[in-house]
Parts: structure tokens; C-alpha cells; sequence
């Protein structure tokens, strides 16, 4: 791709030009900057599926085969679109980097397709399906594709200093948690729901200030961060190596294959408990929106992913980054057993909570600096780097497993009997779900995690990459003086 004459203005030049991680670097770019985003997309991982089911009442749609059938098929489309985008960074070249062009871009973006999620026209189901199936995959396919795809891709370009690349990864995490954790976590069940019901007026009002907020944010996220490790391949003139090679080089090489292998793993696990969180405290643990259920639940549950911010990054340079997050996941998977065996319990589930969160801190915060290494030890083996490419299969899974645990649930929904709310004199009435489906409900938010958490121990024995990525950062940087 040709360098831009718009990215060549003072205007859209980051003010970061130290050769190492500046303070505003990381409080602006990779604290604040995310934060309208990560916001965004934190309420939409929680409440979209909710917004399909209980506000729109999708469920019944094509006998039920409608919110299976449509997020499988919209992943589909959204991971051709992550591959696609994977290769347009690694062949984008400005001076202002190869991904964070595209945050630029993705600002805009983000705002507009946001606000049309949830505009549907109160019309024929017809209509309200074609507009769904739209509005959904210009956010996703297009939109967060772009965002995401960059984002990510800034803290392995950012520096090769790994000490540094923990503290961003922490930065980074910080927002997600506290976007997450916090607000929609807390904050979302205890004063918004209620407030929200099924009233689609107010679902529109609400989620268009959050897209557009999203907006502002992301230009300081872009004007605020800097891609040194491209600047050093830039200045090296490395040739445009074929995807196919690329490909090749990434799906033959034991830790990449053992990351992606990890981070499938985890993300349905982490999707299935997602979507089915706000079901589990409304109709197994609590009662409808009553406000306090998924409050203290997601409260208990995320006290440690506060505290994790200040101990994780040192325990993981006394560890190992591989080691500390094996360990997490041994008490991941026990504390998720804690919530599956006592789901009315609302102390045990509490207790289990704290566990398994506790237990999920390491990946949490220290994944993307481990994914990095992983990159970096890719460049050392083949001579080339592969950031484009390996994060749009990066994001491919995430996409469509989001896509596929989506559907599944649905499908488990529709079929054990789930019935939608209802709004009766002007007020929101849930009705009371059969055995069935709070069994559905209930392996979607706790049990899946047990099964996952202990895979993931078995996975991370063989993920050693970082035992040897000091001399292999150095060599690389050898080369390339000598080049």
C-alpha cells in the first residue's frame, strides 16, 4: 500500500517519538485510549444476545433456527474478513506504522455501525431480520475487525523490550477489567437493566452515547501509541514475503500452534459464560433484573482482577509468564467446579467466583506479552515477521468462536423451552424457566469452564517459548544491525 498524504499532516503525527515507552504512552494510548472500545464491546459481548432475545423476542424466528443459524454464518463472514484484513496491514506502509492507520479508521467506524446494532425498525420480522443480519456484520466484520486487528497488534509492535511489553499488556488488561469488570459488570446490572427492560427506546438511547463515545477515544489511542518494531523492519527494507509462506510458517510451529490451540480453548469457555451470565443470575441464582444478583456476583468474582493489576506482572517475572498462568488454571477449573456443584448457592457461588478468578489472573494480563514472544521467536526462526498475518488468525478464532458459542447457546435455549419476557402494564415480567433450561443455563455460565481450565493446564506444560527469547531478541537485533 502506498503511504498516505492524509497520515503525512502534523496533525495525525503521534507525539510519541522516544525510543522507549514514554508515561503518556502508556496512560493515554493503551489506558484511556481503549477505553470507549473496549466499553462498547464489553456491553455487546454481555447484552446484544439479550437485546435479540428479550427485546426483540428473536428467539422464535425460522421455529428458533434464526439466532442459531445467524451468528455462525456472520462469524463465517467475520473471520474471511480478519484474514483479509491480516494481510492489508502487513502490506500497509506509513510512517505512522502498518496498524495504526487503521485505528484512525476505525474510529469513525465504530461510532456509526454501533448506533445502527441497535436501531431496528419496529416492522415485519422480515425487516427486522435483513437488519440485523446487517447492522451485525458491519459492526463486527468490518468495524471491530479493523479495531481490534490494529489494536492488538500494538503491543508486539510497540517495543521489543519485554519488561515493557508486560507493562502495556497490563495497561491494555486494566481497561478491558475495568470496562468489563467494573462498569457493565456492576454498574450495568444494578442501575441500568432494571432501568432498560425490554423498553427498545432506551437500548437505542443508551447504546448510541457508548458508540459514539467510542469515537474520541480511539483517535487518542491512535495518536498516542507508536510502532517501533516496524519502524526497525521498515528501515531494513524487508521484501514482501507470500501469504501462503506466511501461512505455512505460522501453522508449523509448535508455539504458535500451541497459543492458538490455548486461546481456542479459552474463548469458548470465556463466550459460552459470557452470554450466559445475565441468564444464570436471572433465572438460577436471582431473580429478573433484580438489580443485586449479577452485581455481587461479577463484584466478588472480579475483586481479584483489581488486585491482579499490581501482582501478576512481578509474580510473572519471578515464574514465568508460562508457568504462573498454568497454575492460574488449576484454580480456574476448581473454582469453577465450586459454582457448578452448588448453582442456588448464592455463598458458594460467590466463594467459586473469587476462586476461579483468581485462578484466570496470569491470562488475563500477561497473554498478549506471551503472544508477542511467540511472534518474536517466529521473526528469529524464519527471518521475516508475521504480525498481520498471525493476528488475523488470532482473531479469526476469536470471531468465530464468539459466533459458534453464540449459536450453540441459542440453539440450547430454543430447545429446552426458554420463554422471553414480556412487558405487562407498561412493566418488564420475566417468567419462571423450566429445569431444563436453567440446567442449560447453568453448565453455559459454570460447568463449560471446568472442562476448559483443565485442557488449558495440559496445553501450557508445552508452551515454553520464553525459556530462551533473551538470546533470541538479541540475534534478531544482530541481524539486523549487520544487514
Amino acid at each position: 500500500m502506498k503511504e498516505t498524504k492524509l497520515l503525512e499532516r502534523p496533525a495525525f503525527r503521534s507525539r510519541i517519538t522516544w525510543p522507549e515507552v514514554t508515561h503518556s504512552e502508556k496512560w493515554l494510548g493503551y489506558l484511556l485510549g481503549p477505553v470507549g472500545a473496549m466499553l462498547l464491546n464489553a456491553v455487546l459481548a454481555t447484552y446484544l444476545n439479550v437485546y435479540y432475545t428479550d427485546v426483540l423476542k428473536l428467539t422464535s424466528v425460522w421455529g428458533g433456527a434464526f439466532l442459531v443459524v445467524f451468528p455462525i454464518i456472520s462469524k463465517i463472514i467475520d473471520a474471511i474478513t480478519n484474514i483479509v484484513m491480516g494481510r492489508v496491514i502487513d502490506r500497509t506502509h506509513t510512517k505512522e506504522g502498518k496498524a495504526r492507520p487503521w485505528l484512525l479508521l476505525s474510529s469513525l467506524l465504530l461510532a456509526v455501525t454501533g448506533v445502527l446494532l441497535f436501531t431496528v425498525p419496529t416492522s415485519s420480522e422480515t425487516v427486522q431480520v435483513i437488519w440485523v443480519m446487517v447492522s451485525y456484520n458491519l459492526f463486527y466484520s468490518l468495524a471491530y475487525t479493523i479495531y481490534s486487528m490494529s489494536h492488538n497488534l500494538m503491543v508486539p509492535l510497540s517495543t521489543r523490550n519485554t519488561t515493557a511489553r508486560g507493562q502495556l499488556s497490563v495497561f491494555n488488561q486494566i481497561t478491558t477489567v475495568m470496562m468489563s469488570g467494573i462498569l457493565v459488570a456492576l454498574v450495568f446490572p444494578m442501575v441500568i437493566m432494571p432501568t432498560l427492560g425490554v423498553d427498545q427506546g432506551r437500548w437505542i438511547a443508551l447504546m448510541s452515547v457508548l458508540s459514539i463515545l467510542a469515537l474520541p477515544l480511539t483517535l487518542v489511542e491512535y495518536y498516542f501509541t507508536k510502532e517501533r518494531v516496524t519502524l526497525e523492519s521498515q528501515e531494513q527494507e524487508e521484501p514482501d514475503v507470500p501469504f501462503g509462506k506466511q501461512l505455512k510458517v505460522i501453522f508449523t510451529d509448535k508455539y504458535m500452534l500451541l497459543i492458538y490451540a490455548y486461546f481456542i480453548i479459552y474463548t469458548v469457555g470465556s463466550c459460552v459464560k459470557n452470554v450466559s451470565l445475565p441468564y444464570f443470575c436471572n433465572y438460577v441464582l436471582g431473580s429478573y433484573n433484580d438489580g443485586i444478583t449479577q452485581t455481587m456476583v461479577s463484584a466478588i468474582g472480579g475483586i481479584p482482577m483489581g488486585i491482579g493489576i499490581f501482582a501478576v506482572w512481578p509474580l510473572a517475572k519471578k515464574f514465568g509468564k508460562r508457568n504462573l498462568t498454568l497454575i492460574g488454571f488449576v484454580l480456574y477449573a476448581l473454582g469453577s467446579a465450586i459454582c457448578w456443584l452448588f448453582p442456588h448457592n448464592m455463598v458458594m457461588v460467590l466463594v467459586g467466583q473469587f476462586v476461579k478468578n483468581t485462578g484466570g489472573l496470569p491470562c488475563s494480563y500477561v497473554f498478549m506479552a506471551l503472544f508477542a514472544d511467540v511472534l518474536d521467536h517466529l521473526e528469529w526462526k524464519t527471518g521475516f515477521r508475521s504480525d498481520g498475518i498471525a493476528m488475523s488468525v488470532y482473531n479469526t478464532i476469536a470471531v468465530a468462536m464468539v459466533g459458534i458459542c453464540q449459536g450453540m447457546f441459542n440453539g440450547l435455549l430454543a430447545n429446552s423451552g426458554y420463554v422471553a419476557p414480556e412487558i405487562v402494564d407498561g412493566a418488564t415480567v420475566a417468567a419462571t424457566q423450566s429445569a431444563a433450561v436453567q440446567n442449560v443455563i447453568t453448565f453455559g455460565f459454570v460447568g463449560l469452564e471446568v472442562f476448559t481450565g483443565v485442557i488449558l493446564v495440559a496445553l501450557l506444560v508445552f508452551l515454553n517459548v520464553e525459556k530462551d527469547i533473551d538470546n533470541k531478541q538479541a540475534e534478531i537485533k544482530k541481524r539486523r544491525a549487520h544487514s
